[in-house]
């Protein structure tokens, strides 16, 4: 139970930090300043692995470019993370698209979609 919210205090942490070092710290031009958000953070029981989620907003081909600027710069985060985040070893860092956003929207674009009268009315059935 301690571990669980070590785990999720720990999570946070380097989601706050790599959004900061997104923000601020990264010079790949790929990785666009305001157009990349990371979204969450899954760490290992063992917090030696660390899945970072992101939306990317653009284009199919700019977030493209963008996830392959973030995985350029994998190493350079892991760098920082180790500085800035206090633990025995510090995670192997994977970036991971989230599109739960997108497909949110999408779902919300469906439902709007639907009119009165495509639903089986009580009388029906």
């Amino acid at each position: 139970m301690a571990t669980d919210r070590r785990i999720s205090r720990v999570s946070s942490l380097i989601k706050r930090e790599v959004s900061m070092l997104l923000m601020n710290e990264i010079k790949d031009d790929r990785v666009g300043a305001g157009m990349v958000s990371v979204t969450d953070v899954e760490l290992s029981g063992d917090m030696q692995h660390a899945r970072i989620f992101v939306s990317i907003y653009g284009t199919p081909q700019a977030k493209a470019e963008t996830m392959e600027g973030l995985k350029a710069s994998t190493s350079f985060v892991r760098k920082e993370l180790g500085q800035r985040v206090r633990l025995r070893r510090t995670p192997e860092v994977v970036f991971i698209e989230d599109t739960s956003l997108e497909r949110g929207d999408r779902i919300l674009r469906l439902i709007d979609q639907v009119s009165p009268s495509d639903i089986p009315s009580e009388e029906g059935i």
